[in-house]
Formats: C-alpha cells, sequence, structure tokens
C-alpha cells in the first residue's frame, strides 16, 4: 500500500516537472516572436530620411523673392501649387508667364509630372532686343521650342544638377558647376537654385535658351 502511494507521488512530481520544462520553451517561444516586429519596424525610418540640404534654396537672385508666406510668390506659397501656377506669383518671372501663355503651355506645364524647369527672369529676356522678342512672342511654333527647351524629366536636386539632360524640346541642354555654383548651356548661369513647386524643381537662370539647331 506505501509502496503504491510513493509511486503516485513519484508520477506526480515527474508530470509537473514535465509541464514546467513545456511552459518554459513556450515563453521563451513567445518572447523571440515579441521582438521580430521591433527590428522590422526600425527599417522604414531609415529609408524615409530625405537629405536636408534637397530642399536648400540658393543663389544671390533669391533675396529678391518673397519672404511672407502669404504671397503667394514666396518660396512657401510656390511649393504647394504646380509650377506655370507657381511662376505667375513670383515677381522675377513675369515675362516667363506672359510667353507661357502665349505658347498655351499652362495646362501641360501644371500637369506634368516631376519635371525640372530653368526659369529666366525678366532681365533674361530684357537682354533679348525688343523687336526679336516680340517676333518671336508672335510666332507659337519658335515660341513653344524655345520655352520646351527650358524643361526636362524628373525634379533635379542640385546634386543631379550637372551633366547633360533631355529637353521637352527633344534637344539636350547641358549643365557644369557644383555647390551653389552652376551654369547651363555655358551662358546662362542659376541666380535661384531648388526652388520647388508642387510637380517641379526650378533653377530660375539670367540668360534665354536657345535650342541647338
Amino acid at each position: 500500500m506505501r509502496a503504491m502511494k510513493f509511486t503516485a507521488v513519484a508520477a506526480a512530481l515527474a508530470f509537473s516537472v514535465s509541464l514546467a520544462a513545456c511552459g518554459s520553451d513556450d515563453d521563451s517561444s513567445s518572447d523571440g516572436a515579441a521582438a521580430a516586429p521591433t527590428m522590422t519596424t526600425a527599417a522604414p525610418s531609415m529609408a524615409a530620411s530625405t537629405p536636408a540640404d534637397s530642399m536648400v534654396n540658393f543663389g544671390t537672385g533669391c533675396a529678391a523673392v518673397p519672404t511672407d508666406p502669404s504671397d503667394k510668390g514666396s518660396f512657401q506659397a510656390m511649393a504647394q501649387v504646380p509650377v506655370a501656377t507657381a511662376a505667375s506669383g513670383n515677381p522675377l518671372l513675369s515675362t516667363l508667364v506672359t510667353a507661357v501663355k502665349q505658347a498655351g503651355l499652362v495646362d501641360s506645364l501644371n500637369s506634368a509630372d516631376n519635371i525640372t524647369v530653368f526659369a529666366p527672369t525678366n532681365d533674361a529676356f530684357a537682354k533679348i532686343p525688343a523687336a526679336d522678342l516680340k517676333k518671336v512672342l508672335a510666332d507659337k511654333k519658335t515660341l513653344t521650342s524655345i520655352l520646351t527647351y527650358h524643361v526636362v524629366s524628373g525634379k533635379l536636386t542640385p546634386a543631379d544638377l550637372a551633366g547633360t539632360h533631355k529637353t521637352l524640346q527633344g534637344g539636350e541642354l547641358t549643365v557644369s558647376g557644383s555647390g551653389e555654383d552652376f551654369k547651363v548651356d555655358g551662358a546662362a548661369s542659376v541666380i535661384c537654385g531648388n526652388v520647388q513647386t508642387a510637380n517641379a524643381n526650378v533653377y530660375i537662370i539670367d540668360s534665354v535658351l536657345m535650342p541647338k539647331s
């Protein structure tokens, strides 16, 4: 009788040890599963980081851009609207806006997806003799060719700017330089660069570019 009781107690102890071992295994596997999401969630935040300098404006011409965020010509306001609309609020670009309207390119530029625009200032257009400028503005085909030569595909950051780029006109333009000093086609200087709009990066230049014949 005593032997039977001892056997029963021993069996119960063995069963308890077996349950404890199983519970320990379950706990460790549970801890391992809980740790995994912490490792996988770290990666997206690193991938989503953006270089700070990709948003910085540069150039002496930027001083002429309105600083009041409520002004539609300010950097902040321009960043909220597509490129042709943004240019219409900038006091440096009123002649360009007139030319874009004359060529019927407002909707095309505003609806384009991710482009870079080299935007000549009013002073750049003033370098063209008045009679010649008037003639160009009246010739829609020529005007369209000139304006689309100032547009390339892709939002080029300052780091991407130097090099040869195909224009919407079909020809190629070449940008040389680095840092905050760039020339386009060897003649036009970037006087205010990396201006953000909703669908484009804009580089304001001091001369009108002419397509190569």
